[in-house]
Formats: C-alpha cells, sequence, structure tokens
C-alpha cells in the first residue's frame, strides 16, 4: 500500500523486495515525521506489467511506502481526489490507471492491483467483485443484468450465490 502525499519531496520506499530495479548507493538522509532516514539507492516499484513508480527513493527504516504527488503531476499524471477515493490518469488516455481508497484522512493506493482487476480473478471471485461494484445486488438481479445487456462491460457470467456477503449481513 502506498500512501498519497502532497508533503513529501519524492517518491520513497523503506522495503528493497517491492523494487523491480534498484541501484544501491548512499546518497544522504531524508527527514520524515520525526525520523531521520539514510537513502540507500533508487529504483523502480510497482506492477511490473503496467504502473511502474521510476525515481523511487530506497530509504532505510521507512515503515510505509509514500507516494508524492507533485511528482506525478510533473510527469503528466493527472490525480484527482474525491471524497472516498482519487484516481491517477494520463491525460491523453482516457483509461484510468490506479484508483486509491480514503482511509481516515489518508489516501491510500494498491498498485499491486492497478490493472484490469478482472484478468486476476477466478469465476467465483469475479461474481462477488461485480456484486459489490453494482451495490450489493443480489445474485438473481445480477444475471438479469447480464441476460438483458442492461450494463456495459457486465462479463457474461452465471452468477450464483455460493454463500452470504459478509457486508450483506452486516447491513441487514
Amino acid at each position: 500500500m502506498w500512501y498519497l502525499d502532497s508533503g513529501c519531496s519524492k517518491h520513497m520506499n523503506g522495503d528493497a523486495s517491492k523494487f523491480v530495479s534498484i541501484t544501491l548507493k548512499e546518497e544522504g538522509h531524508v527527514t520524515y515525521g520525526n525520523n531521520k532516514g539514510k537513502i540507500l539507492g533508487k529504483g523502480t516499484t510497482g506492477n511490473e506489467n503496467n504502473f511502474l513508480i521510476h525515481n523511487v527513493l530506497y530509504v532505510e527504516g521507512l515503515k510505509h511506502s509514500l507516494l508524492d504527488i507533485s511528482q506525478l503531476c510533473d510527469k503528466g499524471y493527472q490525480v484527482t481526489f474525491r471524497t472516498n477515493s482519487c484516481e491517477i490518469q494520463l491525460p491523453n488516455f482516457k483509461e484510468v490507471l490506479p484508483v486509491g481508497k480514503r482511509l481516515n484522512n489518508v489516501y491510500l493506493l494498491d498498485i499491486s492491483n492497478s490493472t484490469s482487476i478482472s484478468c486476476l480473478l477466478t469465476k467465483h471471485e469475479e461474481s462477488w467483485f461485480w456484486h459489490r461494484r453494482i451495490a450489493h445486488i443480489q445474485m438473481p438481479h445480477l444475471n438479469k443484468l447480464v441476460s438483458n445487456e442492461l450494463v456495459l462491460g457486465l462479463p457474461k457470467l452465471k452468477f450464483e450465490k455460493e454463500h452470504v456477503c459478509e457486508a450483506c449481513q452486516k447491513g441487514k
């Protein structure tokens, strides 16, 4: 998970295993919170398939990954914040790249699933994905949407209820 941060000066990560490529080289220090961390290198991190973040500092002792909003904007990305989410996209492309979620007063971004989610899901998981995405609609209603072709992009699956959705159960 990455924290979208308007106050940091560079993208930063404290976990070397998250880098796709890294050049180790001590380059000074950065201050974050009440701590000071040694810069151990610089590299590229992200999802190898589609969304890569370049020029990420590898900082010793940093417990969270920080994504600098101004650095994204300088690279031509558009970052749009809403009440419960934020979107990152290139202005020339209609496709939205990653979508961040707001948790309390912080926007978090999971870049490991920033591409087309449906290709990473089983049919069972995809049924529940669409159930959640379309306001926790009942599975028989999802089947009606598919059979009558009422929603563009909805996959032609047989939606079956195999267990109770925890959120629906709490709602009732």
